[in-house]
């Protein structure tokens, strides 16, 4: 059976590349997180824009229901008008 070996401090990619342990990481680190980043906005505006429109399909249907209710009490003479 193999043994893993993981890298310690300031190894390429750990965020400890720079001297006296800095966490500032280095140019490949700094751009999966900006990409990593994008991701997730990217995924958060799909999932409100998905909200949003079932939102407004939700809101079309109580409009629609409560037409309805209104035709229905207007048939049934529930209001003078």
């Amino acid at each position: 059976m193999a043994s893993r070996c993981y890298s310690s401090e300031g190894s390429t990619g750990s965020g400890f590349s720079r001297p006296a342990g800095e966490a500032a990481g280095d140019a490949f680190t700094k751009r999966e997180k900006a990409a990593e980043d994008f991701y997730v906005r990217q995924q958060e505006k799909t999932k409100l824009l998905q909200l949003k429109e079932k939102l407004k399909q939700q809101r079309k249907h109580l409009d629609d229901l409560d037409a309805h209710i209104d035709e229905l009490t207007k048939e049934q003479g529930g209001e003078k008008n």
